[in-house]
């Protein structure tokens, strides 16, 4: 393969143009004469609408106008030393150096890989003034295609460097500068420097982020600042360690996308900037990090010390706690597929009727407001009803086919960040094609994102880390854990999942189904919305995406699971307000009265101020609770078609006497053992101390 840039893609000292287009239409021309496209008009024009979208003019009189183009047939590096310069966007002034990257439409490695190099070297001075101070197109090559990796640097007689080697004493002059910038520096705090941690990150994590955290890092030097910066790439990142963000005096966001895990830096101040002002107005950021650390009324990272203890103490949980938390990601990114397209399901039955399961994909395809379907004559709505409810229920359905890739995905992202989203999604996709159901999507997205983390911790040079959540670790992670799906895994999962199904089934209608209504009534009222409660959510809004009307025990399931996650704080509402008001605090008193509707929309957590205060009570008593409730709902055969909402979603429920005559019954239960633990087991806690309590626990 032919060197990216040879003397002849290089122009010194060249007159290209008055304004960037000319240079750019320039250099695309050179291009072209040298072989490596076959249409100068089309390079230009694909660089041009790339210029567009973002000027790619640098601080220091540098630009890298860059396409990916069908013109090109090899990739290669156009680089003119203008004079005079040319605007190319940038704040300071016009461009004298510029590089065209060209790549190949169907070659984006080699146009990230080219760029990535080449902009890191771009932010240092010495490679830049090696570029300044060539006298010909070969010493251009020779410091670009080291600086790239594609050459050896030059050597001297003497064992030095070539003719570029005066500038290797940059990096002296730099730690010099920062030497005597710390004595009597006005950077300094407390007598000692600053102490600054930022963040870089742009939308693709490849040439723009790494530029910021040269730029930021070389100021941070210069103006005798200890500052040090966490890229987060495409590819992944290196979390700063804790004790080094807990010293730091203030934190610098130069990002254009959300700031990873940011409860780490919970209660900094924080100076907030696009990435792109990273790399021009460093020193800018610096001081203004600096008086925002001695600023009272300065912004903060939302939370606080507890929550950047808590960040840490992530990084040290066991095993069994780091599967907890995985698997709890997972399940509540898997959350809002289930819910919007549980609700959205139930909703077409309303409307459609239940037989709308047999054709609701061909009338939402053949029909429309203006053509109704025919049929529908004995629903609410007629012909429109129909239309509608199939509308409802195919929207639905498509949100619950997501389900089991959502598991996946988010599980392989709790473990891997961005770079395990492809390959998880990709696992549960093949989980539900192989029958596997939700465990097989668990199984997925646990393999693939341990082997998309594996991925991102290989020792991958810089210029490589935007290759790898591109082409890498989603090929690699979906072969290994898509592949061990299809080969291995997925037939016996698919079979205990089609055993798990057969024996609920062959419970439904017998009093081994009331068991099971107990076992889970326990479950939702164990830890009010911890990871128990989940457990037991997650199985019933599962098992809806394989319910179906000859198959209705997920929905008894479901109903069971809705039905006791609500007893909790209607009982605690019900005891607190209604029942003993003098049991309970003037606080808990309160609380009680938001737990009305906290109940009513089945949200557990309504009853956690009254756990807080007291759990050696409370819990117990939800658990009897919750235990009568899910029985009841077994016995009397209640189905939940929704898998959220509470009494909001009684359309979706039936028979709607036996869910609330279960829920009834669970209620008075819980109530009246919360009230009989508080009177007759230990002694309750003074009112006038016990007040103040829960809003502590609660803080």
């Amino acid at each position: 393969m032919s060197p990216t840039i040879t003397p002849q893609l290089v122009s010194l000292d060249a007159d290209l143009g008055p304004d960037k287009a000319a240079v750019i239409r320039a250099l695309a021309a050179r291009v072209v004469a040298e072989g490596r496209a076959t249409d100068a008009d089309a390079l230009f024009a694909d660089a041009w609408a790339r210029e567009e979208q973002d000027e790619t003019g640098l601080p220091g009189g540098i630009a890298i106008p860059h396409a990916k183009s069908s013109a090109v047939t090899e990739p290669a590096l156009a680089f003119a030393r203008l004079a005079p310069g040319v605007d190319f966007g940038a704040p300071d002034g016009p461009a004298d150096l510029v590089f065209l990257i060209a790549a190949p439409a169907d070659a984006p490695e080699a146009h990230l890989a080219v760029l990535s190099k080449l902009a890191r070297h771009l932010m240092q001075e010495e490679f830049t003034s090696g570029l300044r101070a060539a006298t010909t197109e070969a010493d251009v090559v020779q410091l670009v295609l080291e600086a790239i990796g594609e050459a050896e640097p030059a050597t001297t007689p003497e064992g030095g460097t070539g003719k570029h080697a005066a500038p290797s004493a940059a990096p002296d002059a730099h730690s010099a500068t920062a030497a005597s910038a710390h004595a009597g520096s006005a950077h300094d705090i407390d007598g000692r420097p600053a102490r600054i941690v930022a963040v870089t990150a742009c939308a693709t994590g490849i040439a723009h982020t790494f530029m910021a955290a040269d730029a930021l890092t070389a100021a941070g030097k210069a103006n005798g600042v200890d500052l040090v910066v966490e890229p987060q790439g495409s590819s992944g990142y290196q979390a700063l360690p804790q004790d080094v963000i807990s010293a730091a005096d203030a934190v610098i966001f130069a990002t254009d996308v959300d700031v990873r895990e940011p409860q780490r830096f919970a209660g900094k101040p924080v100076i907030r900037a696009g990435v792109k002002r990273g790399i021009e107005q460093p020193r800018q950021l610096i001081e203004a990090a600096i008086a925002a650390a001695g600023d009272p009324a300065a912004e903060r990272v939302s939370g606080s010390a507890e929550a950047a203890a808590s960040a840490t103490t992530a990084r040290t949980e066991s095993a069994g706690r780091r599967i907890q938390r995985i698997l709890l990601t997972g399940v509540s990114y898997m959350i809002p597929f289930v819910a919007g397209g549980g609700l959205l399901i139930a909703l077409g039955f309303l409307l459609a009727g239940y037989e709308v399961t047999e054709n609701a994909a061909t009338i939402i395809i053949d029909n429309s407001l203006w053509n109704l379907p025919a049929g529908g004559e004995d629903l609410l709505l007629g012909s429109l009803g129909l239309y509608l409810g199939s509308v409802a229920f195919m929207i639905g359905a498509t949100s619950m086919g997501f389900l089991v890739s959502a598991l996946a995905g988010y599980i392989a992202f709790a473990i891997a960040d961005r770079p395990g989203i492809a390959p998880g999604f990709v696992a549960g996709a093949v989980a539900v094609i192989m029958n596997a159901g939700f465990i097989g999507g668990i199984i997925g997205g646990l393999l693939a994102g341990f082997v998309a983390l594996w991925l991102t911790r290989l020792p991958a040079p810089r210029w490589l880390r935007g290759l790898m959540p591109v082409v890498i670790i989603p090929l690699i992670a979906s072969i290994v854990a898509s592949g061990l799906m299809v080969l291995v895994l997925g037939r016996p999962i698919a079979a205990l999942m089609e055993g798990l199904t057969n024996w609920l089934n062959g419970l439904a209608g017998t009093s081994g189904i009331v068991l099971v209504g107990v076992i889970l009534g326990l479950m939702m009222c164990f830890d009010l919305g911890g990871p128990v409660n989940k457990v037991a959510y997650a199985f019933a809004t599962a098992g809806l995406a394989s319910a179906s009307l000859d198959n209705s025990t997920p929905y008894l399931i479901m109903g069971a699971v809705m039905a006791a996650g609500m007893v909790p704080p209607l009982a605690m509402a019900l005891a607190s307000t209604v029942l003993s008001k003098g049991s309970f605090t003037a606080v808990e008193r309160e609380n009680g009265k938001a737990a009305w509707l906290l109940g009513a929309a089945f949200i557990s957590e309504g009853a956690i101020p009254f756990a807080a205060a007291d759990p050696l009570r409370v819990i117990p008593a939800s658990m009897i609770g919750g235990a009568v409730t899910g029985a009841l709902s077994m016995a009397f055969a209640v189905e939940s078609l929704a898998p959220h909402g509470g009494i909001f979603v009684l359309f979706a429920i039936s028979p709607v006497w036996g869910f609330l005559a279960a829920l009834v019954a669970g209620t008075i239960v819980t109530a009246l053992a919360v009230i009989a633990l508080k009177k007759w087991v230990g002694r309750r806690v003074d009112d006038s101390v016990a007040t103040s309590q829960p809003a502590t626990v609660a803080a």
